[in-house]
Parts: structure tokens; sequence; C-alpha cells
């Protein structure tokens, strides 16, 4: 893949991350309310602090991104978060599928330009 077409990419995935995780754990934009059948999956996400997991792994991957270190880990430690965001919009507030489709679209995508650092895992 072209390099400054990689550059941008991580650059603006960075501040993307580095902006939602800060929002989510600072709140300076209020989040929309979620759908009914969601507000019992909030609620425990929201008791158990998981959705302050989320929040740190956002910003230490956003953090990573623009800073250019670990950036292969944090894309793997991502994965979680962004599959586990589809699997809630698919299931429980489909407004929100492109969002969490855009997310896990650019994670695939730096998995991708990191595929040479995993080589070493994937040699069992």
């Amino acid at each position: 893949m072209n390099s400054k077409v990689v550059l941008v990419l991580r650059i603006v995935f960075g501040v993307a991350l580095l902006f939602f995780g800060s929002n989510k754990l600072f709140g300076f934009m209020d989040p929309p309310p979620p759908p009914e059948a969601a507000m019992g999956y909030w609620a425990a996400l929201m008791t158990s602090k998981t959705m302050t997991v989320v929040a740190i792994v956002e910003v230490a991957a956003g953090l990573s991104l623009l800073l250019n270190k670990y950036g292969a880990l944090m894309m793997l430690i991502l994965m979680s978060v962004s599959v586990n965001a589809v699997l809630y919009h698919v299931a429980l507030d489909q407004a929100g599928i492109p969002m969490g489709g855009v997310l896990l679209v650019l994670n695939i995508v730096m998995l991708y330009v990191y595929k040479d650092k995993y080589k070493g895992l994937l040699n069992g």
C-alpha cells in the first residue's frame, strides 16, 4: 500500500480513536440515547465499567497510531472493540451500523498494513 495513503489513514484513524475514546472518558459531547432494546445492555456496560476500559483502549490505540509506536499490537487489541461494536449495531441498533462498519474496516486495513509484524505470531 502507498506509504502516503497509509500515513493519512493512520493519522485520521488515530485522531478519531483519540477523540471518541476521550469523549467516552470525559463526556464533552452527549451520546445519542440508545434504543429501548439496548437499555439493559448499556446499563450493564456502564455498571461494570466496561465502557471505561473501551475508552482507554481507544485512547491508547489512537496515541499509538499518532506516535507510530506499538500500532500493530494496538490494532490486535482494538479488533475486539471493533467486532463488538459491529455486533452490537447489528443486533440492537441498526442505525449505527455504518459507524461500526467504518471502525471495523479501518481496523482491518491497519492490520493489513502491519501484516509483516504478525508473521512471528502466525508461524506456530
